[in-house]
């Protein structure tokens, strides 16, 4: 029994010869330097197409100058000489107040003014044939000097009853009527000037060094859906806004067919500048590593038609949804991996291009 127990153990523990391992399928580890299985990978072209460096914002139009016509003095309302809606030219008399009182005072201060103009003459006559002391002209001359101030102070009076257009515009929808007593201060009618319309909008303080006066934009609004107007940048608050940390613009409108009115809502783009030539990936393909941007490119490989890959550091520009702009970095018609790019450690990687036209079953 013990004799029999040890040759069964030898048995077991004897190493096995070459031709039983094969028999029993046992295999070898791969040669060191096999080739490594290429990584499948889907790729992109470096397409050159227009685009356009700009920038979205909400702004406001407003008209390109407008007012609140109020009465400067008490008075009652005696005379309105425009309708509601109407267009009026500049200096047009739209409301006049009851002047009765100043124009009798424009009358006699012109009577007081006559006669101290006679005296005057008078005086310079009688002195010129030492008549009269070089006092008496002195007098007569100061007190014409009052009269004509007492006119011009009637006169100012009386024109103050009369509220004149200050601009070409539309007036809006009056507040009062004829006869109503109104007090210095009280609302009359609004005057806007339409013919050109401001919109006014923010930006964010990063672009206070690109954006300036004579620039393009494009506005759109919601109560004009599928129009587009162009405008131009006339004007850049120097003053940055603390709270929101933005600029003010304005950029004009040419409103010759009155389409838009003060108070609507608008959706700006402001183009800092158009580049016909841009070199565009998809943005999938960038791979930001350490504060920069790195791309995969796939360039020919040792065998003929073999592809690997290259990690290549870009400097990218404007970004749209899905693109990129390629400053510096890659060419035209260069080929790019958008997905894969995980399994590339390194460079010089074998890669097989996965074509989405034809995919595998």
């Amino acid at each position: 029994m013990a004799a029999a127990s040890g040759i069964a153990w030898w048995y077991q523990k004897a190493p096995a010869s070459p031709a039983s391992v094969s028999a029993q399928g046992g295999g070898q580890a791969p040669a060191a330097g096999a080739a490594a299985r290429p990584v499948t990978v889907e790729v992109s072209r470096v397409q050159v197409m227009k685009l356009s460096d700009d920038v979205q914002a909400v702004g406001s139009l407003r008209s390109r100058q407008g007012v609140v016509l109020r009465p400067e003095v008490s008075g009652r309302i005696t005379q309105l000489n425009f309708r509601d809606g109407e267009r009026v030219r500049k200096g047009q008399l739209l409301v006049q107040l009851d002047d009765q009182l100043p124009q009798a005072q424009v009358k006699q201060s012109q009577a007081e003014l006559s006669i101290a103009q006679a005296n005057h003459k008078r005086n310079q006559e009688l002195l010129a044939q030492n008549f009269v002391s070089q006092r008496s002209l002195d007098e007569s001359a100061a007190n014409l000097e009052v009269a004509q101030a007492k006119l011009a102070l009637a006169q100012a009076t009386a024109a103050r009853l009369k509220i004149l257009a200050p601009f070409d515009g539309i007036a809006g929808i009056r507040n009062v009527n004829v006869g109503d007593y109104l007090k210095d201060g009280t609302d009359i009618v609004n005057l806007e000037d339409i013919d050109t319309v401001y919109v006014d909008y923010r930006l964010p303080e990063r672009f206070q060094t690109q954006v300036r006066p004579g620039q393009r934009a494009v506005v759109e609004l919601d109560a004009l859906p599928g129009r587009k107007f162009e405008a131009r940048v006339q004007a850049v608050d120097p003053l940055i806004d603390a709270n929101g940390r933005s600029i003010g613009v304005r950029a004009s409108i040419a409103n010759t067919q009155l389409l838009l009115r003060p108070g609507m809502f608008a959706r700006v783009t402001t183009v800092f500048g158009v580049r016909d030539k841009a070199r565009v990936v998809p943005e999938e393909a960038i791979v930001p590593q350490g504060g920069r941007q790195y791309v995969i490119k796939l360039v020919p490989g040792a065998d003929k038609d073999s592809l690997v890959s290259q990690r290549v550091e870009v400097r990218v520009g404007i970004r749209r949804p899905g693109q990129v702009e390629i400053v510096d970095g890659l060419k035209e018609g260069e080929t790019v991996v958008t997905a894969g790019q995980q399994r590339l450690q390194r460079d010089g990687s074998a890669v097989k291009v996965l074509d989405l036209r034809h995919p595998a079953n």
